[in-house]
């Protein structure tokens, strides 16, 4: 899911996203709450019609975000006290409180309340913000409820649960098999890529999904890099969403079959080849990688945008090859090959 935080995915319009054929993006409660305000939104129909999105949207519910703002935050059984980070103001959420939120802003998928934990995090804080998570998701569940399962516009929504647990196995698992308990429409995987070892995401990611129905869709939460997604659908994962791509071409640094590809090297200075001669994007229809790398170094906000098209081009038609080598029976040879050709 390509991510538009704030109701925009930075650089490009939403027929830009049409004509890369996303299908999905996210949006976060959190930042959509504090700028432009969920009435507002709400007002406008929600974000489908405030956006000009006629498509999914997923919002996440705002506990990371929450959760990393260290010295700004108190978290309680209530809910979390925070301060905001755009102009100090105070606000409460809790999980009912939440639930209003996301119904007002009216996506189509959307996220339980939880407790992200940081990494390290010792077994017992995890055991206790995993049980804190578990009750959180009982209460968004009621609130759900209560409001027949429709946004404040008279949208249907899904509610996902999230499942916590650190690294911690037998936490995973027992944290999975009660939010399964719960009843939510869909699951994602939390509380990983916060910088532990590759080895523990693994862990943690199959510790959950191995445990949740297999007609349920799988989400893992903010992990980005093409290897990360070939990883995580090996082991049943659905869907994904990071700000990697994005973020990284803003950065000048593009995403290929090949691996990263930083424009800022001056290797690229007068090579006039595209950067993937047999990627169908309009970026790579059309420019140089010499092109590009002028547009990078002179900070001309075109080769921000151009980098954004062709990543997230890559991105989406990845999804989309492993999803028809899945159908046909051959993502194993797909993901042999695709995994000894990347670099990164």
């Amino acid at each position: 899911m390509p991510v538009g935080t704030c109701g925009t995915v930075k650089t490009l319009g939403q027929q830009d996203l049409r004509d890369l054929d996303a299908r999905i993006i996210l949006g976060n409660a959190y930042h959509l709450y504090l700028r432009p305000g969920a009435d507002l939104i709400s007002e406008a129909g929600g974000l489908h019609g405030f956006m000009n999105w006629d498509r999914a949207i997923l919002t996440d519910s705002g506990g990371y975000q929450i959760s990393s703002l260290a010295g700004l935050n108190r978290i309680t059984d209530e809910g979390v006290l925070f301060q905001s980070h755009i102009d100090g103001s105070r606000h409460l959420f809790t999980p009912e409180r939440v639930i209003e939120i996301e119904r007002a802003i009216g996506a189509d998928v959307i996220m339980m309340f939880d407790e992200c934990t940081a990494y390290p995090c010792d077994y017992d804080y995890a055991r206790v913000a995993g049980e804190r998570s578990l009750r959180w998701g009982a209460r968004c569940m009621d609130a759900f409820s209560a409001s027949g399962g429709l946004s404040a516009a008279g949208r249907e929504q899904a509610l996902f649960g999230i499942v916590q647990g650190s690294t911690y196995s037998d936490l995973r698992v027992r944290f999975t098999d009660e939010t399964v308990a719960m009843g939510f429409w869909g699951f994602a995987v939390g509380g990983t890529g916060m910088g532990e070892p590759g080895a523990d995401t693994w862990n943690a990611v199959e510790s959950v999904v191995q445990r949740l129905p297999e007609a349920s869709p799988r989400y893992l939460m903010g992990h980005g890099t093409p290897k990360d997604l070939v990883q995580g659908v090996s082991r049943g994962v659905d869907m994904f969403d990071c700000v990697l791509p994005t973020r990284n071409a803003r950065n000048g640094t593009a995403f290929t079959r090949w691996g990263r590809m930083n424009l800022r090297n001056a290797k690229f200075s007068r090579d006039l080849s595209p950067l993937d001669a047999e990627c169908a994007c309009y970026t790579c229809r059309n420019y140089s990688r010499a092109y590009l790398r002028h547009l990078v170094r002179s900070k001309e906000i075109l080769g921000l945008r151009l980098l954004t098209l062709h990543s997230l081009h890559f991105y989406l038609s990845s999804m989309r090859e492993m999803r028809t080598a899945i159908m046909e029976r051959r993502f194993t040879a797909w993901k042999e090959k695709f995994l000894n050709t990347a670099r990164s």
